[in-house]
């Protein structure tokens, strides 16, 4: 008989509540058993350029792009990888953009690497720009992605976790054509 590992994601939604009241002393502080899964964004699905209209600069509308992901799991014994990451975002209103606000849908997937796909969620991120803006950062967390084991020796370099914005057939087309509008989606950002 074939073992499955499963994963599952928990919507940021859903996981807000139960911190509250927390024992500290009830924690465990021995060190997680092996790495983290290695998180990060699929490349293809890393941006989002709204064209309305031939390609120029002037047809632009809405952007996206994922500046960076990055996780934080925990495991001990033979319990499951508990993760949560977080998603750098930088969106971009441009010419042909209309309004203030917009959805920008969202997955995240856990793999195991390089294999397969063995759970994804999808979720939407409403973005709304100040009137005087054409760029909005947000950080996006999603906590609750739990990856069970099938026994202790599995460690987290066995797995991946990696977002992206869900992409229509002609916008994957278009990232992986290599054109480019940089200008509407955000410059990065300022060292601190």
């Amino acid at each position: 008989m074939k073992r499955f590992v499963l994963a599952t994601l928990a919507l940021p939604a859903v996981l807000l509540s139960g911190c509250f009241g927390i024992d500290a002393s009830n924690f465990d502080d021995r060190p997680n058993v092996g790495p983290c899964p290695v998180a990060g964004a699929l490349y293809d699905a890393s941006r989002v350029v709204e064209i309305k209209g031939p390609e120029r600069h002037e047809n632009v509308g809405f952007t996206g792009a994922i500046e960076g992901v990055r996780g934080y799991c925990r495991y001990i014994g033979t319990n499951p990888i508990t993760m949560e990451i977080e998603i750098d975002f930088a969106f971009g209103r441009g010419p042909k953009a209309e309004g203030l606000s917009h959805t920008y849908p969202v997955f995240v997937t856990v793999t195991r690497r390089d294999r397969s796909i063995l759970a994804k969620e999808r979720f939407d991120i409403p973005v709304t720009w100040p009137a005087d803006k054409d760029i909005v950062r947000l950080t996006e967390k999603v906590p609750g992605i739990m990856i069970p084991r099938a026994n202790e020796t599995v460690s987290g370099s066995n797995f991946e976790v990696i977002a992206g914005f869900d992409l229509t057939p002609e916008q994957l087309a278009y990232n992986r054509s290599g054109t480019r509008f940089t200008i509407n989606v955000a410059p990065p950002a300022a060292p601190q």
